[in-house]
């Protein structure tokens, strides 16, 4: 597409109005007057022509994929070719979706003149996790004389990953831990362990419990097993991505580093983030504590059916798998469907494991259907359910700070909520199961917390 440019434009107003006043004034100078306006009309439509062939030979070589985290500064490296090398300044174009925000949203670049190629690096941040496609880049190469810019729109396939941001999760977990990297080590294992390693003769000492007694029967003397503690346990984040996790919650420690001129649906999607991402971001988390405590790791998505399932298993490319299958996960306007979630583990998880619930159980009836359907894997799975503390949710005289009739009533609602998740505690707990009510800045955390617990307990 051929587009005027200001040159144009200026020198257009400095032929044309001089001259045409001139002859209006003085009409025996139509001969200067018209020769000044046909030679700035010859030159103008001379470089239109030429123009057609300034983008012949130019190419902007994308990567196929680009990956970001959420809420940092990231790059794209553009490689520029430029075959014919007749164009020494290109403007260049990216056309980014919405969720991912640039201060540049176009830059002009100086090509070299005698390298075919070129370099260009262009600033973004991502301001929501999930994978997005940029389809389209925009060239435009000014005319030789400057008159006119010849603009052309390119098709292309970059695709543009966004990660959960996990710095500062890490960053609280060496604070806690007081270790380098995630700062999580190994702990010394407390009892006997539960694998079966081998046979061997008895010696005093040795628990009656212990004794083989099929075997001691065969051998006419006392024979006893020998347990070893569990090096690798299968440790399953079971994620729930149904309508109830797609409720935003701000981090109170949350802080922009730097104000962006995106528009204000960003902005918001960028300061609060929904309870499945933050789900995400603690499932990440564990995942890294897993792998470095020699465990297998795996993740299970589910709403009214099963989203994503990736067995348990250990290394940086299972690692990758799970945070592919995760990132990508959108809330769905349903209810989970737990029947069919304890069935689809009853029949693909059958090693006992480790099952971590991030789920949300302040709806009674989701509470019900869950307690009605968990009988189905507790007997054979270590079970521990965490959701995301409500915002309200707490005893009635607990806050000294009532004003008004609205903050009473506020007040008595969260009290009922919190009523209503104690007793959902008391039914899990006589069933074996443990229930959490997990901080929204400290989640990862904690959740890491409990298996390190469970790990130094030996209760799986």
């Amino acid at each position: 597409m051929l587009v005027p440019k200001f040159r144009l434009l200026f020198w257009a107003g400095i032929v044309f109005l001089p001259f045409a006043t001139l002859f209006t004034v003085m009409p025996q100078s139509v001969m200067v007057s018209g020769s000044m306006i046909a030679l700035m009309l010859i030159l103008a439509v001379g470089d239109a022509l030429l123009a057609f062939g300034r983008l012949a030979g130019i190419r902007v070589e994308l990567p196929e994929v680009v990956r970001l985290s959420k809420d940092r500064d990231g790059e794209i490296e553009l490689h520029i070719r430029n075959e014919r090398m007749k164009v020494r300044q290109l403007r260049i174009g990216l056309a980014f979706p919405g969720e991912i925000y640039s201060p540049n949203r176009e830059i002009t670049t100086r090509l070299p003149e005698e390298n075919p190629s070129a370099s260009l690096v262009w600033p973004c941040k991502a301001l929501k996790q999930g994978r997005y496609t940029l389809s389209t880049y925009y060239l435009e190469a000014a005319s030789p004389l400057g008159f006119w810019g010849m603009r052309s729109a390119v098709p292309t396939c970059l695709e543009i990953r966004v990660y959960p941001n996990l710095f500062a999760e890490r960053k609280n977990l060496a604070a806690l831990f007081l270790n380098k990297n995630l700062g999580i080590h190994t702990q010394r294992q407390v009892g006997k362990g539960r694998d079966f390693e081998q046979l061997r003769e008895y010696v005093p000492g040795d628990s009656y419990e212990d004794i083989h007694w099929k075997a001691t029967a065969r051998q006419r003397h006392p024979i006893t097993k020998v347990y070893q503690v569990e090096r690798t346990q299968n440790v399953y984040l079971i994620i729930d991505a149904s309508r109830l996790s797609a409720r935003k919650r701000k981090k109170e420690s949350e802080k922009r580093k730097e104000e962006t001129s995106a528009s204000d649906d960003m902005s918001q999607v960028s300061g609060f983030t929904s309870i499945l991402d933050r789900f995400i971001t603690a499932s990440l988390i564990m995942g890294m504590a897993a792998e470095r405590q020699g465990d297998l790791f795996g993740v299970l998505a589910f709403s009214d059916k099963m989203r994503g399932f990736v067995r348990a298993k250990n290394g940086k490319a299972h690692y990758n798998t799970c945070r592919d299958t995760l990132y990508t996960l959108e809330p769905q306007h349903v209810s989970p469907d737990f029947a069919e979630l304890f069935t689809f583990i009853g029949t693909h998880i059958r090693r006992r494991a480790l099952l971590i619930f991030l789920t949300n159980l302040d709806d009674p009836v989701l509470a019900e259907g869950f307690l009605h359907n968990i009988d189905l894997i507790r007997r054979r799975h270590l079970v521990l359910v965490n959701m995301l503390k409500p915002e309200l949710a707490a005893s009635l005289f607990s806050s000294p700070e009532i004003q008004s009739a609205d903050d009473l009533y506020k007040n008595l609602g969260g009290h009922f909520l919190w009523s209503s998740l104690r007793e959902t505690e008391k039914r899990l707990k006589r069933s074996g199961i443990g229930f959490s009510l997990l901080d929204n800045d400290k989640m990862a955390v904690q959740v890491v917390s409990q298996y390190l617990a469970v790990k130094q307990r030996q209760i799986l």
